[in-house]
């Protein structure tokens, strides 16, 4: 039942993951060669630094919260197309979409990964 294990223990490697996501989210405007609009330019960098921020936080000290964090932010990032106005207009949409989605996805992961770990379990994460 080693396949089993894969999805009821947090590993590190997902919070290098959650990280490289939001390096990327960060420098999304300029992959997707978009910087037609300050605001959205602004947006995805705030974003990604929140994200960066709470992936590196679960690396230090594991908690629930960082993970509900995350999860607010992809779901702002995926909705934001439509919130800002640029749904209809190039590719960023699809990278923010796509983006907001997989650090929903991997947050949503390491919650339910972390939901019945006791404080003690969570401060051994990383060590």
């Amino acid at each position: 039942m080693v396949r089993m294990r894969f999805f009821y223990v947090h590993r590190t490697w997902q919070d290098w993951l959650g990280m490289g996501v939001a390096v990327l989210i960060g420098l999304s405007p300029w992959l997707a060669d978009q910087q037609m609009n300050q605001a959205v330019m602004l947006n995805a960098v705030f974003v990604g630094a929140v994200a960066l921020v709470l992936a590196e936080l679960e690396i230090v000290n594991l908690r629930r919260w960082q993970e509900i964090g995350e999860i607010l932010c992809g779901l702002w990032l995926a909705a934001s197309p439509f919130v800002l106005g640029y749904a209809d207009a190039g590719d960023l949409r699809y990278w923010h979409f796509a983006l907001g989605a997989g650090v929903v996805l991997l947050a949503t992961l390491e919650l339910w990964q972390a939901w019945k770990s006791t404080d003690q379990e969570l401060a051994r994460h990383g060590k």
